[in-house]
């Protein structure tokens, strides 16, 4: 399953557009350089109380599809 890395730092108020549906889709920088386009949608789980906060990897399918995102350990 290929994977994406990067880092995500976005205030509450930042975050709250993606949580409330009214932001469609994200742009963000990978780590390795790549600017990368994804659902919003998929930010609401990792969102907390201060916003987002940290490095997360999305993984895709061979087709380039979003499977999941999860927030990586101790970065």
């Amino acid at each position: 399953m290929p994977r994406i890395v990067l880092d995500l730092h976005l205030s509450a108020d930042d975050c709250q557009g993606y949580y409330s549906g009214s932001v469609l889709v994200v742009q963000a920088r990978a780590l390795d350089g790549r600017m990368i386009r994804f659902p919003a949608g998929v930010l609401r789980h990792v969102i907390r109380h201060d916003g987002i906060h940290g490095q997360f990897a999305i993984d895709t399918d061979d087709e380039g599809k979003f499977q999941r995102i999860v927030e990586l350990p101790g970065v």
